[in-house]
């Protein structure tokens, strides 16, 4: 089995450009803590999540909004004809100007699985750093991605540990992907 980051084409002329997704809190707009969605673990979001976009465009199908990925109903319709509903969950949000719905891509899962002998580079956060937000050992940079497959068992979608800032996909979810057509994906081979 082959495996792919999953991100979206930013090369597509006259897209949409999603921003920070915000909540509303005490009847203001707030941040909202992006980082939760790459824990790995199914969330209990009460408030509306709102996205707005700058600029305006194109709608993708998938995209990212400050690495989140935001997804139509097509994408979850996807994945559940794929049998993928436990290894992700999919967050209802409101983005501005749509009618459709969309969702914010929760993947479930976080594996162990960065071959650091065969990427171009890694780099991991020592006890020295000074970084206690930092498990030692997670990884500061990786250049060159690569993957062990022995490490993956039968997940389909899911994030590195250690370097939770992109999505892996399988081959099977990137072809039905391309084969439906969804609109925003990039893939690298990992």
């Amino acid at each position: 089995m082959r495996y792919f980051d999953l991100y979206d084409n930013v090369y597509i002329r006259e897209r949409w450009h999603l921003r920070m997704p915000l909540h509303e809190e005490e009847g203001r707009e707030e941040l909202f803590n992006t980082w939760r969605f790459k824990e790995g673990r199914t969330l209990n979001i009460e408030k509306p999540i709102r996205i707005s976009m700058k600029p305006a465009g194109r709608p993708l199908e998938f995209s990212l909004a400050r690495g989140v990925p935001i997804v139509h109903r097509r994408v979850v319709s996807l994945f559940e004809r794929l049998g993928l509903q436990k290894e992700v969950q999919f967050i209802p949000v409101e983005v501005e100007g749509q009618t459709e719905p969309w969702f914010i891509l929760n993947a479930l899962q976080i594996i162990r699985c960065i071959d650091d002998a065969r990427c171009e580079e890694v780099l991991h956060w020592l006890p020295e750093d000074n970084r206690p937000d930092k498990e030692p050992g997670e990884y500061r940079n990786v250049s060159g991605l690569k993957i062990d497959p022995e490490k993956i068992g039968e997940a389909h979608i899911f994030r590195p540990w250690g370097w939770k800032v992109i999505l892996i996909v399988s081959e099977h979810v990137k072809r039905a992907l391309e084969e439906e057509g969804i609109t925003g994906t990039k893939f690298i081979e990992v």
